[in-house]
């Protein structure tokens, strides 16, 4: 049996490892963080473990990629990388460019109609 053949007789391996494309960015940001040495695996771990078992986390695991985020987001303040603010509104200067972006073009923040002022 050639690997093709293996490959296509397991199971689920034809399943999307991301459900979006910006999971996929997520993760990779945190394997280059890492590979940086802006943190250890071991921090990683226990700030994704405290997102993971927050009483409103899903338990389905749906959300998953959300506390990676929120996980990524808290250690990168915590090392001084990202202060929170910073990142508060950075985000809010993204979601007021794709307001401002007519449908079907790509959003670019410099459409943030306040930034761009």
């Amino acid at each position: 049996m050639n690997r093709p053949e293996a490959a296509a007789s397991v199971p689920g391996l034809d399943d999307p490892v991301f459900a979006e494309p910006w999971q996929a960015e997520a993760f990779a940001l945190v394997v280059a963080l890492h590979e940086r040495g802006v943190f250890s695996w071991g921090e990683w771990a226990e700030a994704l473990s405290a997102e993971v078992h927050r009483v409103y986390a899903a338990p389905d695991g749906h959300d998953y990629y959300e506390h990676w985020l929120a996980a990524l987001e808290t250690l990168l303040a915590k090392k001084g990388v990202a202060p929170a603010a910073d990142v508060d509104a950075l985000a809010a200067a993204w979601e007021r460019a794709a307001h401002a972006t007519p449908h079907g073009k790509p959003i670019l923040l410099e459409n943030d109609p306040i930034q761009a002022k």
